[in-house]
């Protein structure tokens, strides 16, 4: 994949390796590139043909993104998907290319050879591994020794520019990999459009909505997927709703410079798409130079986050994404929506098509976040904080939505239809409105009654930075300048009444200049730009996106306690639950105010009001004083009964909150989720919380990161299956609407699945219901949303997903299916605990063989990697918890439990029952087959090298060799299960992609163990500043080419 040391230009690897590469499917979750077809060098050779040379013109001879073979390639008629991953393999040898000549301008031939001899000790490494090996790893850790010898003689400075040199590469080979998901998209719906079909979304896709209407109108397919009528389909899709929660997880290791350069490399080799067939050698030539000139400022660029985010800025990353491609793709997305709609469920006629249209206002995809609103262990997320993000956030909304409604100005520039007595021909309510505010003789009346909107859109960002102003002068030294708004003068004050702060306000006036077109014989033109605008006043609002707050729930009884002592009723931490519950009940129904605002501030009752209570009571004072629409839910952390809920409920009305938030419990370890339907069902028996549930909706929110890390993988995924379907039967007996929040990473260790689709029908029936709610959490933003063409086929999937679920047959597990469980669950539940909890050679052990303890150097999150500051393993968030595992690439929290209990149940009169299961029962063969995915990108030989390098203590060494044991015994126990003979066989893209990625990562983690050593040994400050750049590049880059972290 990289790298030549020599002037020629030496293509590594032979070249009838490059053609017989077979089609190489595209994956979400890993670049693909070839090993055999991919090089890194600084010399370029000679054209061999001059006739050639017009069509390969560079002012730098070479590389190019056309090269002649590729342009023969692609220009067949006979296109397959070889010719792509052909010009796929092409864009990253070019890119490697330039990678080359960067290291080699900057540093040498010298250390460019030196990334090139360790390139090829990896590859001989894992060609030395006998193909008969039934797993994906080799298992002895002795195949490293050449790379860590010749490592071990390098300094500290190489150490950090061959890091640097294989992480950038890697980089850049995922934004390849991203362009290519993007390429292939629309190569499917041309060949789509090819043959007949509308080709707007996918429809001979199985998981797009297209492929999913037509499989359900025309009979059903595969899975319980049954024939539905085009009403029910109709009904389904325009009541459904997908909320995706954008949170500020720590888990993008990327820096934001290092992403926009990534995408703008993308950019360029959309264009060289675009231009391949027909563009001009001087167009051709543009491109080369700036993929060059891309190229080079990356090898330039510090990788390395020097400062720590604010979370201030951390919502500003994360809004990034919805202000340059989501506030386009969206209106796209839902064009596209109601275009197949109608195609696939529309009549002959026009009436019976507008039948099956999707409503203007719809809103089948909405998005919220936690960033600069979760407060959970991170102290740095004040009500100040939470303030300024929501008026931050009002304004960008105001000034997209001002430039939005002036475009649409511009393009309404005509006159209703008029006789030829000059008068109009059509009349309405609508146009009689809009007359009514322009005058009856007024020319281009949808411009002007759209004019003052355009103001007073422009009043409301102008009204939000002022506001956004006197906060941060309130609240900042003097002479201190920390936002772009501060140096803004205001000579008049802009009152709040003369804003738009509900976004019904704004949309009556678009609805108003849509309709008056439409019945003015214009519905041509209501459809056009206006449309998109009203679709994203629909889903954005004047909020862009709605915070939620979240907060542990010990913070809440803390505040309690100091309230009930303020008031001489004694110690609320010292009640029992029932008394809790009693007298919170009773003052929701008595309404009295418990405290004055800012009571907790004065200085007489200064001992009664501990900090962290005076900032949660701060933080309610804070949500009473929002405008509507600008926070979301209130989600409880760490809840463990009825009375944690209660609290916050309480918390908000005696606050003054006039519309409360609805109050989410997030359970979240294996004895919550196991207590959570108990818990849940003494709420719904409180009439004073029942008559502040609005709607009677109840959202409640199932924690998949910190139940694995408390129970392990098998037995957090059956507590968390097993809740949400007793926790849907609670709410039917009560006839409340419920909602689950699906708190999940993007790693399967974190509850991440990369098969959206299959994931989502494969939840618990009855579970889901059309309401669909989940987190996209760090580095699974920018890599679902980052880019216009995956962000649309994000939004494809999540909608077929949930309209798939509403309409297929999934009948609830078997009984004996459910002992079943039960016993795995508590086999590799115990087993699991016995390693991490009950051996007290293990965090010895973690700590000295994974980065863990050096993972807090990565400034890529505001809050601290732990929620206490003392504390072991235990308070570990389950971030780093990960991310350490897969970084030595044992991925340990993902399968350990998982072998002792399959052997186990193997091994007994039960195993054809789990057998049985694997093969009947959908949610439990996707469970066990994510497993048996991690397990074959893990790697025990490099776990043991990082043990053998690292891990001094002679206990702890032992405790690594038993843990390998059980690593070896779980694979064989899942392809005992799996009935394969090979990790993983049937994924051959899989492999394909780890066979690529593996020599580049080996070397990776082989450079992180010998700095690890080092800077743990030394005394030199010096020596240890450019080991820990190593150190975090190394951390980069095993986390671009794992393409995961936490």
């Amino acid at each position: 994949m990289m790298l030549s040391a020599s002037r020629r230009a030496l293509v590594v690897g032979r070249a009838r390796h490059r053609h017989a590469v077979q089609a190489i499917g595209i994956s979400s979750t890993a670049p693909i590139c070839s090993s055999n077809s991919i090089l890194l060098h600084h010399g370029h050779p000679r054209r061999q043909h001059q006739n050639q040379q017009a069509y390969c013109l560079s002012s730098l001879n070479e590389p190019t993104l056309f090269p002649p073979t590729l342009g023969t390639a692609v220009d067949d008629n006979n296109k397959n998907f070889s010719d792509y991953d052909y010009m796929l393999r092409s864009d990253v040898r070019t890119m490697g290319t330039l990678l080359g000549d960067a290291i080699s301008l900057h540093h040498g031939d010298a250390i460019l050879e030196k990334v090139e001899k360790m390139r090829q000790m990896a590859k001989e490494s894992r060609a030395s591994v006998s193909t008969t090996t039934t797993t994906t790893h080799p298992g002895d850790a002795q195949r490293l020794a050449p790379m860590v010898e010749f490592v071990r003689q390098l300094s500290a400075q190489e150490i950090g520019i061959i890091s640097r040199a294989f992480a950038h590469f890697l980089g850049v080979a995922n934004a390849a990999e991203a362009h290519q998901r993007c390429r292939r998209l629309k190569m499917d719906l041309a060949k789509e459009g090819g043959v007949g079909l509308l080709g707007a979304l996918h429809e001979t896709k199985r998981d797009s909505t297209a492929g999913v209407l037509s499989q359900f109108l025309n009979g059903g397919g595969e899975g319980g997927m049954k024939k539905v009528s085009k009403e029910a389909l109709f009904n389904s899709l325009i009541n459904q709703t997908v909320e995706l929660v954008l949170t500020a997880h720590p888990t993008q290791v990327n820096r934001r410079t290092l992403l926009e350069k990534h995408g703008r490399v993308q950019k360029i080799l959309d264009e060289a798409d675009d231009i391949r067939e027909s563009g001009t050698p001087y167009q051709r030539q543009l491109l080369d130079d700036a993929l060059r000139r891309e190229i080079a400022s990356i090898w330039q660029t510090d990788e390395v986050s020097r400062v720590k985010p604010s979370p201030q800025s951390e919502a500003e990353r994360g809004t990034l994404v919805l202000e340059t491609v989501l506030w386009e793709v969206l209106p796209s997305f839902l064009r596209k929506l109601d275009a197949t709609m109608k195609n696939l469920m529309g009549g002959a006629d026009d009436e019976d098509t507008k039948k099956y249209a999707l409503p203007l206002t719809a809103s089948p995809i909405k998005f919220a976040s936690w960033m600069g609103g979760d407060r959970d262990g991170n102290p740095n997320v004040t009500p100040n904080v939470t303030r300024e993000v929501c008026l931050t956030n009002r304004i960008k909304a105001a000034r997209l939505l001002e430039a939005d409604v002036r475009e649409v100005m511009g393009l309404l520039s005509g006159n209703p239809p008029r006789g030829v007595d000059g008068k109009c021909r059509y009349e309405s309510s609508a146009m009689r409105k809009i007359r009514d505010r322009v005058g009856q003789d007024s020319r281009a009346p949808f411009r002007r009654y759209l004019h003052p909107v355009a103001t007073k859109l422009e009043a409301t960002s102008a009204w939000a930075r002022q506001e956004l102003r006197k906060l941060q002068k309130e609240n900042e030294p003097e002479g201190v300048m920390r936002s772009v708004y501060n140096d803004e003068q205001f000579t008049t004050i802009i009152s709040p009444d003369t804003v738009y702060l509900n976004k019904d306000e704004l949309l009556e006036e678009l609805l108003t200049v849509h309709q008056a077109l439409c019945d003015t014989g214009n519905a041509i033109a209501a459809d056009g730009r206006l449309t998109d605008v009203i679709r994203k006043v629909s889903t954005f609002g004047l909020t862009l996106i709605p915070l939620d707050i979240r907060q542990e729930s010990d913070r809440h009884s803390e505040a309690l306690d100091c309230i009930t002592r303020y008031l001489g009723l004694g110690s609320y931490l010292q009640w029992d639950e029932g008394a809790r519950v009693s007298w919170i009940t009773q003052q929701l129904q008595s309404r009295r105010p418990l405290l004055r605002a800012g009571a907790w501030n004065e200085a007489e009752n200064e001992g009664f009001f501990t900090a962290t209570a005076k900032d949660t009571l701060e933080t309610f004072q804070m949500i009473s004083e929002q405008h509507e629409a600008s926070l979301g839910a209130y989600v409880i952390s760490q809840c463990t009964s009825t009375s944690d809920i209660l609290a916050v409920l309480l918390l908000q009305l005696d606050a003054g909150v006039k519309k409360p938030l609805r109050v989410v419990p997030l359970f979240e370890t294996l004895l919550d989720l196991n207590g959570a339907a108990a818990t849940i069902e003494q709420l719904f028996n409180i009439p004073a919380y029942i008559g502040n549930l609005e709607g009677r909706k109840q959202e409640i929110m199932i924690g998949y990161s910190d139940s694995t890390k408390d129970a392990g993988r098998l037995a957090a995924t059956w507590a968390q299956y097993a809740t949400q379907v007793q926790l849907a039967e609670v709410a039917k007996k009560y006839s409340i609407d419920m909602v689950f929040f699906h708190g999940k990473g993007g790693t399967v260790g974190r509850g991440g699945n990369p098969n959206t689709f299959n994931a989502i029908v494969a939840h618990a029936p009855g579970t889901i219901n059309g309401q669909f709610r989940v987190t996209e959490q760090g580095e699974m933003i920018n890599r679902n949303f980052g880019y216009s063409d995956v962000a649309e086929r994000t939004l494809d999937l999540y909608t077929a997903a949930v309209l798939a679920e509403q309409h297929t047959d999934r009948p609830l597990p078997k009984k004996e299916w459910k002992d079943m469980m039960d016993k795995l669950s508590d086999i590799s539940c115990d087993a699991y605990r016995s390693v991490v909890r009950g051996d007290e050679r293990f965090v010895p052990y973690f700590r000295a063989a994974t980065p863990e303890l050096e993972l807090a150097n990565l400034n890529i999150g505001s809050r601290p990697a732990k929620r206490k500051a003392s504390g072991g393993v235990e308070s570990l968030r389950a971030i780093p918890w990960i991310f350490a595992w897969t970084q030595t690439r044992l991925n340990l929290p993902t399968w350990l439990g998982v072998g002792e209990a399959i052997n186990k149940v193997l091994r007994s009169e039960d195993n054809e029952t789990l057998r049985t299961m694997y093969k009947e029962w959908g949610a439990f063969r996707t469970t066990i087959d994510l497993v048996e995915m991690t397990l074959s990108k893990s790697d025990s030989s490099i776990a043991r090298h990082y043990e053998n390098v690292l891990v001094s203590d002679a206990e702890a060494v032992a405790l690594g060799n038993e843990i390998r044991i059980i690593h070896d015994d779980t694979e064989r126990a899942i392809m005992d299960l799996s009935g394969h003979t090979k990790l993983s066989e049937n994924d051959h893209l899989l492999l394909r992609l780890m066979a690529v990625r593996n020599p580049y990562v080996d070397c990776l983690n082989v450079l992180q163990v010998e700095t690890l050593k080092r800077l743990r040994q030394s005394d030199s400050d010096a020596e240890k500043e450019v080991l820990n750049d190593a150190l975090l590049t190394t951390i980069t880059g095993i986390a671009n080419g794992m393409g995961n972290t936490g």
